[in-house]
Order: C-alpha cells, then structure tokens, then sequence
C-alpha cells in the first residue's frame, strides 16, 4: 500500500511539473518572404528561424523552448497590421521581430501603448529615442549614423585640396528620406559640397532622368538610399551614362547578390555592412558555419540571426528574474551592456536614454564579385544625434 502511495505521488508530481517542462515562450515574427522587399527579407527571416532552432536545440531559454510564429505580410502594411493583432490577442506574445520601416512605423505607437517590445530591421535614427519609440530595438547601426560613417570615410580619405562634392539618391518614403537631414548636416559639417539630390523608387525599372540629372553636376560620390534591386538598376544605368562619380550605399543597398543583379557595374560600390560576413574567423561565425553546414549566407541573413540572439539574451534575463513580460523584457534590454554577439557585430548595449546598439559601423567594398572590408568607423555617441 505504501509503495502504491509512493507511485501516485510521484505519478502526481510528474503530471504537475509536466507544464513547467512543456512552457514555451511566444515570439512573432512579421517577414517579408514573397514581397517587395522579400530578396533580402527573407535570408533575414531565415537567420530568425535558424538562430531559433539553434537556442532551442541547446535547451532554448532557461529550459524554456521558443515558439516562433513566423508569418509572410509581403510588404503590405494591413497584413502587417492584421498580423500583428493576431499575435497580440490570440498568440499572447510576449515581444516580436518585425521587418521594415513600413511595418515598424506603422506599429511603433501601437506596440508603446502594448508594450510589446520589437525588435525590428529598419534601422531609422529615430527608433532609438526611447522618449518617441520606447519599445523599438535593432542590432545594427542606424541610418543615420550609418551615413555619418560613409561620409566620414570618403572625407578622411580625401586627398585633393578643393572640397569633395556628394550627392543624395533615395526612394521618396519613409525609409529613404530617414538618414538625409542629418547626413545632409553632417556633410556640411565635414567640409562637402551637396550638389544634387534625386529619388529613385524601390521598384524602378531605370533611372536615367535622375542620373543625367547628377551628370550635370558631377558629383565626386553619391549615397544611395535604395535596396538591392534599386540600387543595381542606378549602378547600371550610371555606367551606362558614364558617370565617373563614386556610389556608396546603406546597409540595405547591397549585398553578396548584387554582382549578379549590377553585371560589373557594382565594382568599386561601398556599403555599410551591420554584421560580420559569411565566413569571417570568430567563434560566433563558427557556430554559424557549423549550423548552415558551411553553406555560405547574405550578410541579411546574419543580421537575423544577431537580432534572434540579441533578443534572446534579454529573453533569459528577463525569465530568469521571473519578469518575462513586455515591461519585463524592456527593462532587461535597457540593462544589456557589452553583449558579445561572438565577434558577429560590436558589442551591443542599449539603456533607458539611448536604444542605439553601437557606434560602430563596418564598410565594405565591391571588388571582383566579393565583398571586402575596406574600414571600421567608430562615431562618437553624441546626444545631439540620437534620433536624428
């Protein structure tokens, strides 16, 4: 009889401690996979789902598996909308990785007002105000700083005696126009003539009439503001023009695809590069190429798998001390200082003043096909630029 007692209770205390075994922790993820800006949403989404499946086969967080709801808006804001609700109502999500600035801007009052910390891939300036967006994250240099860093590149490297002039090329939304004002000021700051200024759609098919625009004055560099595809559509046409004036670009204007897309037209292109690339010596690129099995990844797709693991970070803190909500994981990420991301970004740290990751911005440049790192640009974290 004893022993039989002895069996129920620890029948019992199975069945109790079941649950706790069984928890998951609830993650969205709003993707672009299948639209406008899919050719490098969806390497992003992938590094999601792969730093997820690679946290969990360690054991997840704290024992705790994470459940990811990846789901495909195609760069439609109301799916993204709809999306969104889905998972805060039904789903009972505790933070989400969002997309682009589209999505991310249409949310960020929503997700205040929620608290539902998201960490997103638009990188503009003004995400990292936490008195405007204070429940906005990213784990890359913003648009803004990232353009202050091209242009402090070009300006150090500058050898003639007369001033270089710039020129500005970008979509004509929200996700363009973020980084100009400040890189427009920046620029004067450091001694440019700014002598042009066009707007080139994501999904334009040429842009001569801008380029022939530029011809006129003759710009020594010009920042692209596009992605991809828009940008090997001016890479294209300016050659085909003749434009001798050099190309620079944010973080989403190029990437390992770009040869293929530009023909040749891309070499000499300089971008910013958030992450490390695919095959850089470190012990954070060892994980990754024994996770992918040594099959080369887009530098997108290892910005995913920071933002993953940057998240989850703040995820075991936040469970650890038994505050794993929305508030909960905001004042945790307002703690992470120095997180060593293993060699694949600068050391990330956000606090309740400042959301921006780091200061410090890798540039790459296009040659034979590749991508070579050409400098690290260390900003100082002025106050006067935060959100600007």
């Amino acid at each position: 009889m004893k022993r039989l007692t002895t069996s129920i209770a620890l029948a019992a205390m199975a069945l109790l401690a079941a649950p706790l075994m069984g928890q998951e922790i609830v993650i969205g993820n709003i993707a672009d996979i299948t639209g406008g800006t899919g050719d490098v949403g969806k390497p992003y989404a992938e590094g999601i789902k792969a730093y997820t499946d690679y946290i969990n086969s360690a054991g997840g967080i704290n024992g705790k598996k994470i459940k990811l709801l990846q789901q495909d808006y195609a760069y439609k804001i109301p799916e993204a909308l709809s999306l969104y609700k889905k998972f805060k109502d039904q789903d009972k999500v505790v933070a989400i990785q969002g997309w682009g600035s589209g999505d991310t801007e249409a949310l960020k009052e929503q997700v205040a007002k929620d608290q539902i910390p998201y960490w997103s891939a638009s990188y503009s300036a003004h995400l990292t105000d936490p008195t405007k967006s204070p429940y906005n994250f990213f784990c890359a240099p913003d648009y803004s700083t990232a353009l202050r860093a091209g242009l402090k590149y070009i300006k150090d490297n500058w050898k003639e005696s007369r001033k270089p002039k710039v020129a500005f090329v970008y979509p004509d939304n929200g996700y363009g126009k973020a980084p100009i004002p400040g890189g427009k000021k920046y620029a004067l700051e450091l001694g440019f003539d700014i002598v042009g200024e066009e707007n080139v759609d994501l999904k334009a098919l040429e842009a001569t009439t801008q380029l022939l625009n530029l011809k006129k004055s003759n710009p020594d560099f010009a920042w692209v503001g596009g992605t991809k595809p828009s940008t090997a559509v001016i890479l294209k046409d300016a050659k085909k023009l003749g434009l001798r004036t050099k190309f620079f670009g944010n973080i989403w204007s190029a990437d390992e695809g770009t040869p293929k897309l530009a023909a040749g037209a891309e070499e000499g292109f300089l971008v910013v590069i958030g992450a490390a690339l695919y095959g850089d010596k470190g012990p954070g690129m060892d994980v990754i190429k024994k996770f992918t099995n040594n099959q080369p990844q887009v530098s997108s797709w290892i910005r995913g798998w920071v933002s993953m693991m940057t998240m989850c970070e703040v995820l075991k803190a936040a469970d650890k001390n038994k505050e794993l909500t929305g508030p909960g994981i905001k004042k945790y990420a307002e703690q992470l200082k120095n997180f060593d991301t293993q060699g694949l970004t600068a050391p990330i740290t956000y606090t309740g003043t400042d959301h921006r990751p780091f200061m410090s911005v890798i540039l790459a440049e296009l040659q034979g096909g590749k991508m070579v790192k050409k400098a690290t640009i260390e900003l100082p974290r002025k106050a006067e630029w935060l959100g600007l």
